[in-house]
């Protein structure tokens, strides 16, 4: 019985460095080619390590995380470097990830985030003077894109105001519209009624004069006719 589980351990040990071992092979091989700028034959070196290792390997992570870095492929970039972050223990190791996380969200236009990754960098770090540059060359765009988003913000304002007030001047005009429609005619003038009320006067005069002047012929008339 004892005899099986020392041959057990053996095998555990052998199968144990032999993962090691190949591990180890498959960095060096992806280490080799990304010199070469060959980032799609070194994540592959990479991502083979990773599946060899017997516990989670935060260098093969790191590396595979700059090789997808080098390719653009910065959202599968970023979770290699979480996982070397959640891993790694080393304070420069851990620097040099996130001076590298910094590096994708500024690519990002994630300025921010990008703020925050270098200034924790820089902790770890503090004599770092690339991820110095870095931080204070994010904290500029940061601070540039502020000030545009404000601009735009009040250009929003001004034309939404300028839109409001256009509406509402149609509005106006609708209603001005509406109610001169709904009004009466125009009430007749004082000067034109004065005028209507002197013709209607003169006209009243005129069929007078003309009745004395018909009574009068009845009363020649008449008197005529008395004499006969």
């Amino acid at each position: 019985m004892k005899k099986y589980i020392i041959l057990s351990i053996l095998i555990a040990i052998s199968l144990s460095a032999f993962a090691q071992k190949e591990t180890r092979k498959q960095l060096r091989e992806g280490n080799k080619v990304y010199k070469e700028e060959k980032y799609t034959e070194s994540e592959i070196a990479y991502r083979k390590a990773l599946e060899t290792a017997k516990e989670q390997s935060a260098d093969a992570a790191y590396n595979l995380g700059n090789a997808l870095y080098r390719q653009e492929k910065f959202p599968e970039a970023l979770q290699q470097y979480q996982a070397v972050l959640n891993s790694e223990t080393d304070m420069k190791k851990l620097a040099s990830t996130f001076h590298n996380v910094g590096n994708i969200f500024m690519n990002q236009q994630d300025y921010a985030k990008s703020v925050t990754a270098f200034k924790q960098s820089l902790r770890l770090n503090p004599k770092d003077d690339e991820t110095r540059y870095n931080l204070a060359l994010a904290q500029k765009l940061l601070q540039d894109q502020q000030q545009n988003q404000d601009k735009n913000n009040d250009k929003d304002k001004q034309e939404q105001d300028k839109q409001d007030k256009q509406d509402q001047q149609q509005n106006q005009d609708k209603q001005d519209k509406t109610q001169e429609e709904q009004q009466p005619e125009e009430q007749m003038s004082e000067d034109k009624a004065q005028q209507i009320l002197d013709a209607l006067l003169q006209n009243e005069k005129d069929v007078q004069e003309k009745m004395k002047e018909a009574q009068m012929k009845q009363m020649k008339t008449r008197k005529t006719e008395k004499d006969w």
